[in-house]
């Protein structure tokens, strides 16, 4: 699975000075993750993500991260439809922050709040939400997108310390995946890791009951129950390869 978190183009801090007049209009236009086959997800999201995602962890031998699988193939997202439009109930939070993101600033230590520019949705001529006031000062849109961001930096940390549990209880298992798009053909979905269920049903009872504690447990349901979603994304895929 490549090409998975690269939706923005040219994202650059916020600025009173370099934004002043900058507005922001929300629109049903997803075509910046078309070519996106999957996108991070916090613990958080997981109980509603599992309805309509397959929800996977990927990433290298000292850090994994949980993600929702949008498409069999590199560049491809089947969860956009033809009008670009999201085609599933539930959007992911990384997807609903766009075009804002945070950066890490190593000399201060502090996250710095960006936009991405090159969003269909910004302009100069007022439409939408103004970043910031006649006198340079923040607006409540802006507040309330940092209130936003804050909220999902604080989820993925504490995902990240989950997924770092995992890995301390040698939970997680490289599988390859093979989705059926119909007419004999198949797609196969490598480099991404799930919850072993033997594995886990081996842990120590304190293990166990600190991940119920913790809801971890409930995190770890939601995730294999999941997979089962891997069928949608055949049936997405079938229903695409008709319309091409």
């Amino acid at each position: 699975m490549s090409k998975q978190f690269f939706i923005y183009e040219r994202a650059v801090p916020v600025s009173p000075v370099a934004h002043k007049d900058l507005s922001v209009q929300s629109n049903n236009d997803y075509s910046f993750a078309s070519e996106t086959n999957s996108i991070p997800l916090t613990t958080a999201e997981f109980l509603l993500a599992a309805k309509e995602y397959a929800i996977v962890f990927t990433g290298n031998e000292n850090s994994v991260f949980p993600v929702a699988v949008l498409g069999v193939r590199e560049n491809e997202n089947l969860y956009i439809s033809e009008d670009n439009r999201w085609n599933a109930e539930y959007i992911p939070a990384f997807i609903r922050r766009y075009p804002f993101v945070f950066s890490h600033d190593a000399e201060s230590g502090r996250h710095l709040l960006c936009v991405d520019e090159s969003y269909s949705g910004t302009n100069t001529v007022g439409l939408g939400e103004r970043l910031f006031g006649e006198s340079g000062e923040q607006t409540q849109y802006t507040k309330t997108v940092l209130g936003f961001m804050q909220a999902y930096q604080t989820q993925s940390d504490l995902t990240r310390e989950f997924c770092n549990t995992l890995k301390a209880l040698d939970l997680l298992q490289g599988v390859e995946a093979r989705v059926s798009m119909g007419s004999g053909q198949q797609a196969s979905l490598k480099g991404f890791q799930v919850i072993n269920r033997d594995k886990l049903n081996a842990l120590p009872n304190n293990a166990l009951s600190e991940m119920a504690r913790n809801g971890g447990l409930e995190v770890i349901y939601a995730h294999l129950q999941s997979l089962k979603n891997m069928e949608r994304l055949g049936v997405k895929a079938k229903t695409a390869a008709g319309k091409g």
